[in-house]
């Protein structure tokens, strides 16, 4: 825990959860009747609650036939479209989405990149990350960056709400939100099973059993992903990655004839990971000769990771115009990341920066010739995160006079913290192969501990009178942000050389949505949010917090057949927040710097029929296209790597594509069905700048296809082939945080799996 000025309420965690849990589910006899809730007539009939509805508060859309009553930009990802594609990539997942901006790292999307609407990208750090309905983050406040996110490939759905998601979740306000949801307990008994095999030595495990009695329900879940790697290094050596993930759901219901309806839910969960991964990627030259080479230099860099979640949800219905759901929620995260950080006293980056004026420290990285003992730091990036909390979201149906009233109200109680403690191990290269010399002193890289406590609350109403329905609401974030940094000398903490950076920061999030349906199945909608990004715990006096007022406006039509969405938008920062990070190309302090004004514009447009609904054959075609348009409006100079040395008035934020265009064709037919993905990103900036890009600081344009098909097979069970980057592009997925990385190459797998349902 956090010494001094952050306290030890929450120290206890599974404890008061158990607690918690077990006396909501007796506060209220399951049958008992309700004092005031209204007259028998307003009593709640007993109901087909589908696994969606259940704690619908938890989610920032909503379900997905409430879709169109959203007064903003909002898409829901389903598991029928998530079981017809087939991803366990969350890159690709999201992707298909309109106004969603990804930056790919290591191929599979183990520590995704993304950004909403001109957010930056790096480690999804400035935008709301939630697990049904709970912030996921490593240290949501005080460490955001996305080093652990939820196995995509485990997820039945999920949620990406921008502009108006302001009001209902938080921190990260300026671009939006994702909510992955997780398998739901089987309204009946369940058994599914996949297992599968491709190029790279892939491996896909995976496991669901589950079943829901009068009012017991579960569900246990095991999911494995291996693959060899698709990289190369000099010298040999692992690029491959290992992931194992479990998780259990136990729910306890109400009976159907209560007429106070009550569940709580307990979800627990375990993910552990081994990614020989590396932040080391190679020369232009390099990237053009061989783009799937790994260098000498980084063998051996590894990343292990496990992750421990608890969730306990309770929901009261005591009339079908009132829902009261209260989460609390325990999450801890352990990695330590060892990589290669110098070569002698250059650091990676700067050494790909400029092959030519340190050749010397290149050919050491490359194995091509010996170095002395020591030349190389590997440094050891241990870290700790815990975050914890309770959240409780009221609504309210009510109705007066010609209007109807959707009236939520949120309170949430958080605290979070990340612990780093980390040390550099020296190495050097004999013989072509990386050679351990020296083991680094614990804590001598990085002692301090960095924390965060934080109370939010909001109250949303949706007004609707007539085909009118106006959305007001307001969030309150109250923050108090602490370092206490212990020095590079002191690895028993005992606070000689202690040095504490605190402070605290309230901010009011207010904002307002308009829609008014348009024949039978249209609709405009018009929202304007104030958008908020608070600054870390080791941020200075001087740092001010990101902060921005945020439009949108648009049309929405769905007739079953056909739907279309365009929506426009128009974020006006008053203020960017960059942070030093090393997987951005700093060197990992922490520090976070101002970037002054900017504005974000752009269109998302989204398209989709379904050709021959009454045919043999069903063709559904999709199509998404974002167009984003960025600019900074004032002039600064900074040491922020994406940004530095100097910023100039009009210059484009980098790491934004301008055109992003998505595209899906099924065809199925009876027993067998076939999906073709494809997929456009233009040219981007990899740093802050106008004009033609130059070719050191340019990602290309990239168009990529994936191809699935699926056939039955008698007994339940379903053959599946998936070609991933079906015409093998070989392209450049990023510039940082050291050099060019590749972007996935041709991939194969294939599968068999197993459903059965009792009915």
């Amino acid at each position: 825990m956090i010494p001094r000025g952050l306290s030890s309420w929450l120290a206890h965690a599974p404890l008061w959860i158990a607690a918690l849990s077990v006396s909501l589910v007796v506060s209220i006899p399951v049958e008992a009747a309700v004092d005031g809730a209204g007259s028998k007539d307003d009593a709640s009939e007993p109901e087909e609650v589908d696994d969606y509805r259940l704690f619908e508060e938890l989610l920032v859309v909503g379900v997905s036939s409430e879709l169109e009553r959203v007064p903003g930009s909002a898409h829901v990802i389903d598991a029928e479209a998530l079981d017809r594609q087939g991803y366990q990539d969350v890159h690709r997942i999201l992707r298909q989405v309109p106004g969603v901006n990804i930056q790919e790292e290591e191929g599979f999307g183990l520590r995704p990149n993304i950004g909403l609407r001109g957010t930056g990208v790096e480690r999804s750090s400035k935008i709301t990350m939630l697990e049904d309905g709970v912030l996921i983050a490593p240290a949501p406040y005080a460490a955001p960056s996305a080093y652990y996110s939820p196995t995509a490939g485990r997820m039945e759905g999920f949620e990406v709400r921008k502009g108006s998601s302001a009001i209902r979740q938080g921190p990260y306000t300026n671009g939006g939100a994702i909510n992955y949801l997780s398998m739901s307990i089987p309204s009946a008994f369940e058994v599914r099973a996949e297992t599968a095999l491709g190029t790279e030595e892939q491996l896909r495990l995976r496991a669901t059993i589950g079943d829901s009695g009068e009012r017991f329900g579960w569900l246990l879940e095991g999911y494995r992903l291996q693959h060899g790697g698709f990289k190369s290094i000099d010298g040999g050596g692992g690029s491959g990655f290992d992931l194992a993930d479990v998780m259990g759901k136990f729910r306890l219901t109400s009976r159907a004839d209560a007429r106070v309806q009550q569940a709580v839910e307990l979800k627990v969960g375990r993910v552990e990971q081994d990614s020989h991964d590396t932040y080391v990627g190679l020369t232009d030259a390099d990237f053009r000769a061989d783009p799937y080479r790994r260098y000498a230099g980084s063998a051996g860099d590894e990343i292990l990771a496990d992750h421990d979640q608890v969730q306990v949800s309770y929901e009261l219905r005591p009339s079908d115009r009132f829902r009261l759901t209260t989460t609390a929620y325990r999450n801890d995260f352990f990695r330590n990341w060892a990589k290669l950080e110098k070569v002698g006293e250059q650091s990676v980056s700067s050494i790909l920066a400029d092959p030519v004026g340190h050749a010397t420290e290149l050919a050491v990285l490359r194995g091509e010739v010996d170095s002395a003992p020591g030349d190389l730091a590997v440094r050891n990036n241990r870290r700790d995160y815990y975050s914890q909390g309770v959240q409780v979201v009221a609504g309210w149906d009510i109705g007066w006079g010609r209007s109807q009233h959707q009236l939520d109200v949120g309170l949430r109680v958080h605290q979070d913290e990340e612990d780093r403690f980390q040390e550099e191990d020296r190495f050097q290269i004999l013989g072509g192969r990386r050679v351990f010399n020296e083991r680094g002193v614990p804590g001598s890289h990085a002692n301090r501990i960095a924390g965060a406590e934080a109370v939010a609350g909001f109250v949303e109403d949706t007004i609707t009178v007539g085909r009118w329905a106006l959305t007001p609401g307001v969030r309150v974030e109250s923050i108090d942000l602490a370092r206490f940094d212990y020095g590079k000398t002191d690895p028993d903490r005992t606070g000689e050389n202690l040095a504490v950076r605190e402070n605290s920061l309230t901010e009011v999030i207010p904002g307002v949505g308009l829609t008014r349906s348009v024949g039978d199945n249209g609709r405009m909608l018009l929202g304007v949010h104030r958008g908020f990004s608070p600054p870390g715990p080791g941020s200075t006096d001087e740092v001010e917090s990101e902060e921005s007022l945020n439009y949108e406006f648009g049309y929405r039509f769905d007739d079953g057949t056909r739907h279309l969405d365009l929506v426009g938008f128009f974020n006006d920062y008053e203020n960017l927040l960059g942070t030093d990070t090393v997987s951005g190309g700093g060197d990992g302090s922490g520090d976070q710097f101002n970037g002054g004004a900017a504005e974000v514009a752009g269109l998302e447009a989204g398209f989709g029929w379904q050709f021959l609904p009454r045919g043999r054959f069903v063709v559904p075609f999709g199509l998404t296209y974002t167009y984003t348009e960025t600019r900074f409006s004032s002039s600064f100079e900074t040491s922020f790597a994406d940004w530095a040395p100097e910023v100039r008035r009009g210059d484009e934020i980098p790491y934004v594509p301008p055109h992003q265009i998505h595209a899906t064709l099924s065809l199925s037919a009876g027993s067998w069905a076939a999906h073709l993905d494809g997929n456009y990103s233009a040219q981007m900036r990899t740093r802050a700048g106008s004009g033609p890009i130059p070719e050191a600081e340019r990602v290309e344009d990239r168009l990529t296809f994936d191809l699935r098909a699926e056939f039955e097979l008698p007994g339940g069970l379903r053959a599946f082939a998936q070609a991933l980057n079906l015409t093998d592009e070989v392209y450049v997925a990023a510039r940082r945080p050291a050099g060019l990385r590749p972007g996935l190459p041709r991939s194969f797998i294939a599968g068999l799996r197993f459903d059965l349902t009792a009915r």
